[in-house]
């Protein structure tokens, strides 16, 4: 020890041989210093700048991959001065570094499922490690491939080529493959004792049971309903989600030791105080089961039905008297499930009411386009005005003719009544599919906003009731898409792990720093034109009559060259990236800097490795691992200035042939910039 050289590094003593660099002796002593050049066998280089720290008595930064230990020194690796500088150092870097960490279709999925990954899974086979990746999202992922919007899609990049890819369809093409017989299931972590009540057991609630039961606790899901799925099983219909698939995914959830109690409801069957005294946590996700009202004379007559109230009505087995004259009133999706049902009970005349045009219809145009096909007459600009009836009963409606005006808080141009202009519609039933909301029956003990919804964190979930949390259509912004729900469950489930274990919320609310590409930048005519896979569905005239599954399934053979079409835009090292590691832990802004990009190519020159260029962050490791290690110098700079990028510029053929067996210089790379690329 005597012969070493003391000093302090972020407060901790540290001893180092001499001519050890500081980096050096801080990895030494288990303190990270962030860097992106360095690499101890080769010495320092010192170009990436993000190594730098603060030495008292020293007016610059010094660079700590050069930087020698000297008696007595005293090291700050996290100072004002060093952070600002290496966020600088890191900001500058990103302005050049023209790729995706993260596919756009992952970004704008609501749970952020990765997408690519599992559409890669696919694409090779591999339907059991799909599922398994989109498990680690989404624990029904046969229901939603079903019945989601899929708004991955909408982002696609595929789409610039031809057609998105339909990621959804693959989603349920995957579970249905690997989940035959037996559940795909991660493994569970050990029973911690801890019990949660969960209220509702609708996706949500299912959600949010799944992942607890992951992580080792007991949750118990309560509701109302004779069976669970909530509005998965109440508020979809059959021939769009068979609940035999959506009992073969509960099955697999209560299989993870979920305990499932059905038909009880709260404020009659139990209490949330009851709750709160018998469970370490209660997570409150009991869905929106109230149809919203239209505001319009007439709705209290007989045969004036909630959209909800409906569908849940054939659910149960029923069949609304809707008589052989039926209108639905509303553009959503639930509406269109409302009016295909509608034809399925045997309504000879079928129309959608909406006060704004089709192109501003938030209903999929696949549904829209599907209830044309099954005989839906759609009245575009008209809203009612009254219901009409005799003796209490439906008899008709008197419809307001509108007109577009100027654009609403969410960019939709808003509906303006036409003075004096009416239609007049003769019916038998009216179907209201305008919203829905939460039910405060039984709740009335729990705040909610001035919406109704139930009153929480919208980050954390977290009610005002201590060990109380709400999340999915009864909470935060109110009835959304499935996946909406699903989302904010599982991120719930997180908090609620938290609470349960004593750890701080502050971590978990961080959201990562990132690299987006532009669009604009992708060069889309390097790719053949491939179709989209058709999803093979019944004809209209059969499907009209039954309520069997409209859609067929894609074939094995099909969904794997869909998969192909994948354009693999995320990064396969954003895992591993010290890059995006580094940028994330002082927070920089990646498109502070951004203006001309070095020239971006992808090459496979070098066998088993392929380039990207846009990633590359010229720190030199993979042209010093070769020459200096290796001893080759395959890899070296070419060009001057601004236009220098890296390749394999002046190697001879016997040289390449080398690299087949090494792959040193992609193991090196600090980015994603070199990839191994394993030969078919």
């Amino acid at each position: 020890m005597s012969d070493k050289i003391r000093l302090v590094i972020d407060g901790t003593e540290v001893f180092a041989e001499p001519g050890t660099t500081i980096l050096n002796a801080a990895a030494e002593a288990g303190i990270e210093i962030p860097n992106l050049c360095y690499l101890k066998e080769l010495g320092p280089y010192g170009a990436c700048g993000v190594c730098v720290v603060e030495v008292k008595g020293s007016p610059k930064l010094v660079r700590a991959c050069s930087a020698k230990v000297a008696p007595d020194m005293e090291v700050s690796t996290g100072g004002e001065r060093c952070l600002k500088a290496r966020k600088l150092a890191l900001e500058l870097i990103m302005g050049d570094h023209d790729a995706d960490c993260v596919a756009p279709c992952s970004l704008r999925c609501p749970a952020h499922t990765n997408c690519q990954k599992y559409i890669k899974q696919i694409a090779e086979g591999d339907d059991a490690a799909a599922v398994l990746t989109i498990k680690e999202k989404i624990p029904l992922p046969a229901s939603v491939g079903r019945v989601c919007p899929h708004p991955c899609e909408k982002d696609c990049r595929r789409q610039n080529v031809e057609e998105s890819i339909s990621i959804c369809a693959l989603k349920a093409f995957a579970a249905d493959s690997a989940e035959k017989e037996t559940p795909v299931l991660p493994a569970k972590k050990p029973a911690t004792g801890k019990k949660v009540a969960i209220v509702g057991g609708g996706p949500a609630g299912l959600t949010a049971a799944y992942f607890l039961a992951l992580e080792g606790h007991s949750p118990v899901v309560f509701d109302m309903m004779p069976a669970m799925g909530g509005m998965l099983r109440y508020g979809i219909p059959e021939y769009r989600l068979p609940k035999a698939v959506l009992d073969r995914e509960i099955a697999a959830i209560a299989s993870l030791g979920v305990e499932m109690r059905n038909g009880v409801r709260m404020g009659a069957d139990f209490t949330l105080d009851s709750l709160r005294s018998e469970y370490d946590a209660v997570l409150l996700a009991n869905g929106a089961w109230k149809s919203s009202e239209l505001r319009c004379p007439g709705t209290d007559a007989a045969g004036v039905f909630g959209g909800i109230d409906f569908l849940r009505e054939v659910a149960l087995g029923g069949k609304p008297d809707i008589g052989d004259r039926v209108a639905i009133v509303g553009g959503g999706n639930t509406a269109m499930d409302a009016c295909r049902t509608a034809v399925r009970l045997g309504a000879k005349e079928v129309s959608v009411v909406y006060r704004r045009t089709r192109d501003e219809m938030p209903a999929e145009d696949i549904e829209i386009d599907e209830a044309i096909e099954e005989g839906v007459v759609f009245r575009f600009l008209t809203n009612p005005a009254e219901i009409r009836s005799e003796n209490g009963r439906v008899t008709g409606a008197k419809l307001q003719v509108m007109e577009l005006g100027e654009p609403d808080e969410r960019g939709r141009r808003r509906p303006v009544p036409v003075e004096g202009k009416f239609i007049d519609l003769e019916l038998d039933s009216v179907i209201i599919a305008v919203g829905q909301k939460n039910d405060p029956a039984g709740f009335e003990d729990v705040p909610v906003t001035d919406r109704g919804t139930i009153e929480s964190d919208p980050n954390t979930f977290a009610t005002s009731l201590e060990g109380v949390f709400a999340a999915g259509d009864n909470a935060g912004k109110g009835a959304e898409i499935a996946i909406e729900a699903i989302a904010d469950a599982g991120r719930a489930a997180k908090f609620i792990d938290a609470y349960l274990n004593g750890i701080d919320f502050a971590p978990l609310l961080h959201d990562p720093v990132i690299s987006k590409r532009k669009t604009g930048n992708v060069d889309f005519s390097q790719y053949d034109r491939k179709d989209r896979a058709v999803m093979p569905k019944r004809a209209a005239e059969e499907r009209r009559s039954d309520f069997l599954p409209v859609d067929l399934g894609l074939s094995a053979e099909t969904a794997r060259a869909e998969a192909k079409r994948c354009l693999e835009c995320g990064c396969h090292a954003y895992g591993e990236c010290r890059l995006i590691k580094f940028a994330d832990c002082v927070g920089a802004d990646c498109a502070k800097y951004t203006g001309e990009f070095h020239r971006g190519f992808v090459e496979n020159k070098v066998p088993s490795v392929e380039r990207n260029q846009r990633k590359c962050l010229q720190c030199g490791l993979c042209v010093r691992i070769c020459a200096e290690e290796v001893g080759e110098g395959i890899l070296g700079l070419v060009g001057r200035g601004f236009d220098t990028v890296i390749r394999p510029e002046f190697a001879t053929p016997e040289q390449l042939t080398k690299c087949a067996s090494c792959s040193r210089c992609a193991e090196v790379c600090p980015t994603g910039a070199l990839r191994i690329v394993i030969p078919e």
